[in-house]
């Protein structure tokens, strides 16, 4: 099993990796800015075959809804 500071680096690497260094950390401060419930957003709306930008849109946009 992956330690949680395992994972959160993980996850920062793949968020830099598909959005480079700056566009991962607007992706950060924008789902910690708001009360976003990420995993009720996937429940209802995750779209399998959408790019990084499409699904952060559609969270954006699910997150402005709620």
């Amino acid at each position: 099993m992956k330690t949680d500071t395992i994972i959160k680096q993980e996850g920062i690497d793949a968020l830099i990796s598909k959005l480079g260094y700056v566009d991962a950390e607007r992706f950060i401060v924008l789902i910690t800015k708001e009360s976003f419930d990420y995993t009720k957003w996937r429940e209802k709306s995750l779209d399998e075959g959408l790019s990084v930008r499409q699904l952060s849109k559609k969270a954006l946009m699910y997150s402005k809804n709620m």
